[in-house]
């Protein structure tokens, strides 16, 4: 308390034992009045003191302009939608503006906008009407005994009060026990069910105006400009430019109505949405035959809508732990329509078959594809460092990462590289030319928005496409990097891992990383990608006694990275230690 110059207010018993169980420390408040009541919740009591705040504001409630739908309004939208209505011209834009007002003027008749005020309340999701009942129950029993302060009345609110907490709990971990054991087959969900259990939810954006929407956006579009200022483009890269022959000119029409597809897709909406995901899936069996003209008709024009290219930024803070004060720790999360996302998504199947057939992609980039994730790629890293160590050699694994790397790309070069190294050409590579040109965004947070800015540069974060297009963005790269035999790599989207053995004799094998290294840059630089210094690492692999001489010879890669040079050496012996000694006993 004293080293945290803490103040500890309670000196009255808070348990019904009569120990002072229950504490209030306090830094910088003033805390009066303090004392202790029994409210006959638990075996604890409940304590109570005044605590003096200024506020400089009144607080005002958040009122907002929100549709009300009920249970029938899908069939009230059905019974009004006509497909006649919706126009059959072959410009796409014009079909999309016919198909979105009539959705609007739908809409504005069983749904019309009404003022909501902001509400928090949330039901947990373990509550049930016998829960519910009783809570009520307890409600009535305490209002009888606040009015007749009877002794029998408030024993009867124990009971139902202690009732009330057995019957939550066990719901509560009915409920959990039932989530973990369907999700016992799909790790991803699970350990996400598990995060928000164990994990405090992260702070949000500090947004409370149109002002600071304006601010996020002029902080995202400089920190964008920034980084492409500094980066020399002229820089010559080593890679090779080898001109695959076309192999994809056209995409294949969609023949049936896409239901796997809409079904398949997370029910994520965005602002500019005229018609919200769950009525979006609620009533496709009946715009279903417009969705599909509009998706077939963009893919043989080689068009993509306007509508569909707008995005609403949703800053989303880097880390749990970072201030959210500050606008650079937050990431822009790009979030579109979703029939938008549903036309990516039958672009991003039929791409992806290409791709696999051909074999296009690099065989050690992990990132956003099938069978792959951040697991391969700490196994194939650290079993490579394993067996290494275990041989006598020591490794050194250069850790790089990139500045705003998807908000950099180069539309320019992304096109020539669908052209020349996939092979993407006709109607199929006009389509991605269209896609990545005039695309605009906004920032927006709860009720509050930006003004609109133009997209020059970037694949947007949170579509369906831009993985992949950055992925194959990056494939030169392993060009560059399999001409250094001895340097091994492997990567996760942005997020690139080099790593180079050696025996203590031949230590002067590290020059072989720092050239490779070297390359790697002036590729980045070339292509309007920028190395984070500030963020990439050198990890060695290495008794301590010789980390100094591993460092002498990184030349340049221990003065970039400095601050970010760290042993794995007593790390590895413990796992090789562990891993034999498992052996042993098999």
């Amino acid at each position: 308390m004293e080293s945290f110059n803490l103040s500890q207010h309670v000196s009255c018993p808070t348990h019904n034992k009569g120990h002072v169980l229950d504490l209030v420390f306090s830094l910088g408040f003033n805390i009066d009045s303090l004392y202790s009541e029994d409210i006959f919740i638990s075996d604890h009591v409940c304590v109570l003191f005044n605590l003096s705040l200024n506020f400089d504001y009144l607080s005002v409630p958040h009122v907002f302009c929100s549709r009300i739908f009920n249970h029938l309004s899908a069939d009230k939208f059905t019974a009004a939608f006509n497909h006649e209505e919706v126009s059959t011209s072959n410009d796409v834009n014009l079909l999309v503006d016919s198909f979105n007002h009539q959705c609007l003027s739908i809409l504005d008749r069983i749904a019309p906008f009404k003022m909501r005020k902001a509400t928090f309340n949330r039901s947990s999701p373990w509550m049930d009407d016998s829960i519910r009942f009783l809570k009520r129950s307890c409600w009535k029993v305490e209002r009888l005994w606040k009015s007749t302060k009877l002794q029998v009345h408030l024993i009867h609110l124990k009971e139902l009060i202690f009732s009330f907490n057995n019957m939550v709990k066990d719901a509560r971990a009915a409920y959990f026990s039932r989530l973990i054991s369907n999700s016992r087959r799909n790790p991803k969900t699970l350990f996400d069910t598990i995060k928000q259990i164990v994990t405090p939810a992260s702070p949000t954006s500090p947004i409370q105006s149109n002002e600071d929407c304006e601010n996020f956006l002029s902080f995202f579009i400089g920190k964008v400009n920034n980084i492409r200022a500094n980066i020399n483009p002229s820089v010559s890269s080593s890679a090779l430019l080898p001109t695959r022959p076309s192999i994809f000119k056209l995409f294949t029409n969609i023949i049936k109505r896409p239901p796997s597809v809409v079904d398949s897709m997370k029910p994520s909406s965005s602002s500019i949405d005229v018609l919200p995901t769950f009525l979006f899936k609620k009533i496709f069996c009946t715009i279903g035959p417009c969705v599909l003209t509009i998706i077939n008709r963009s893919l043989v024009t080689g068009s993509v809508p306007r509508y569909f290219k707008q995005a609403v930024i949703h800053p989303l803070l880097k880390k749990p732990d970072a201030d959210p004060s500050l606008p650079q720790n937050f990431r822009p999360i790009s979030k579109l329509s979703f029939v938008s996302k549903v036309l990516e998504k039958v672009v991003f199947k039929q791409l992806n078959v290409m791709l696999a057939k051909y074999n296009i992609l690099d065989k050690f980039q992990s990132g956003f594809r099938n069978l792959h994730s951040t697991e391969t790629a700490l196994l194939r890293v650290s079993n490579d460092i394993l067996m290494k160590r275990d041989a006598g050699e020591y490794s050194v694994l250069v850790l790089l990462d990139l500045s705003a790397a998807f908000d950099t790309v180069d539309h320019n070069i992304l096109i020539d590289r669908l052209r020349t190294w996939v092979g993407i050409s006709g109607s199929a590579l006009d389509w991605f030319r269209s896609y990545l040109s005039d695309r605009s965004f906004s920032v927006a947070a709860d009720s509050f928005t930006s003004s609109s800015a133009a997209l020059s540069c970037g694949v947007p974060q949170g579509s369906v496409l831009g993985p992949i297009l950055f992925t194959l963005y990056l494939l030169p790269l392993r060009g560059i990097l399999g001409t250094f035999k001895e340097v091994s790599y492997h990567c996760y989207a942005d997020d690139i891992q080099l790593y180079i053995s050696f025996s203590p004799q031949n230590v002067k094998k590290l020059s072989i990383l720092q050239n490779c290294v070297e390359a790697v840059r002036n590729w980045m630089a070339a292509n309007y990608l920028s190395l984070n210094a500030g963020k990439t690492e050198v990890l060695v692999c290495a008794p301590d006694s010789f980390v100094p001489t591993v460092i002498n010879n990184l030349g340049f890669l221990s003065s970039m990275f400095q601050s970010n040079v760290r042993n794995l050496g007593v790390t590895f012996d413990q796992a090789l230690s562990f891993e034999k000694h498992v052996n042993s006993l098999v």
